[in-house]
């Protein structure tokens, strides 16, 4: 069987798909529908702010459907980033610099000049390097299980736990070729056992987790996919060694000035509490909530906790 077409992605639902062109390249947007009030239909979108949210690891837009649902009062977006689904998947393009760059472009491909930017693990990087590299594009960023890259790199190095936690698959992506192949052979078994080893056992029991992984486990044999998924995991261990990923940890240090939400799942066994601590330092005026019983994937597995702190987020944001 052949692999899959990137319109799998294209998911029914209560929103509408979109392609958008920002930064050189196309991105696959899907927006949430919303029922308009008889004094709001010719209210233009852009009148609304934005929200856009960014998937993690190995996933799509799809890990944002329940915010897309539950999220109101916004116009809210979930993307496809580089490499991912439905967008394009350019060989380059995997470092922090292009990916904030990325997401400026699609804040203003969308009509906007600012967004609010709310991530999940790699998606969550670009928040925090959007607000740093673009600040004049970004209102504000939530992130979930994604601590400030600085606080990440600092207690993967120091803390033996959230070393164990982290390294040992970050290592192993560095080889070529291999880890493309592990990833997506057997239908993409390889994928469904770490999403299966950093979440929880509730959520795991469920018919969304069971329709998840398998809109998952086609989305990452979409071609070049895998490869481009593991793009962002080697950039972010060679880079280390380089003069530009020091100077983009340099740049990283510059203190958050804009409003910043964290949450993380208190049953995380992948990103633990220690990086989420000294995440402050960075942002010490941001809210940091545990999300009970939730694992790595606390968007997914407790959406309506976490559309609860978004959505007074986002109040507080644009009061």
């Amino acid at each position: 069987m052949g692999k899959p077409d990137p319109s799998v992605v294209r998911i029914d639902g209560p929103w509408r798909h979109l392609d958008v062109h920002a930064n050189g390249i196309r991105f696959h947007v899907v927006e949430a529908e919303r029922e308009a009030r008889a004094d709001d239909q010719s209210r233009p979108l852009t009148d609304r702010p934005l929200v856009i949210l960014l998937h993690g690891f190995g996933s799509f837009w799809w890990s944002w459907r329940h915010q897309l649902r539950g999220l109101t009062g916004a116009r809210v977006v979930a993307v496809d980033l580089r490499g991912y689904g439905g967008s394009d998947k350019p060989p380059r393009g995997y470092d922090g610099w292009t990916l904030a760059g990325d997401t400026a472009g699609l804040v203003r491909a969308l009509g906007h000049s600012s967004a609010t930017l709310v991530g999940h693990a790699d998606g969550g990087l670009v928040c925090w390097a959007t607000a740093v590299l673009h600040p004049r594009v970004v209102n504000a960023i939530a992130a979930v299980s994604s601590p400030h890259p600085v606080a990440l790199r600092a207690s993967a190095m120091r803390r033996r736990d959230q070393g164990r936690a982290l390294l040992p698959c970050m290592l192993r992506y560095q080889i070529p070729t291999w880890p493309e192949r592990a990833l997506t052979r057997h239908d993409a078994a390889e994928l469904e056992r770490l999403v299966r080893s950093r979440s929880s056992a509730k959520w795991q029991a469920t018919e969304d987790f069971s329709q998840t992984m398998a809109h998952m486990r086609r989305a990452i044999q979409i071609p070049s996919a895998a490869h481009s998924a593991l793009e962002y995991q080697r950039w972010a261990v060679r880079s280390q060694l380089r003069g530009e990923g020091r100077r983009f940890m340099r740049s990283m240090k510059r203190p958050i000035s804009v409003p910043v939400l964290h949450l993380r799942g208190d049953a995380d066994p992948y990103v633990l509490a220690d990086p989420v601590y000294r995440t402050q330092r960075y942002a010490p005026h941001g809210r940091y909530v545990s999300v009970t019983g939730a694992g790595h994937f606390g968007h997914e597995e407790a959406p309506d906790p976490v559309n609860e702190q978004l959505t007074r987020f986002l109040g507080q944001v644009y009061g």
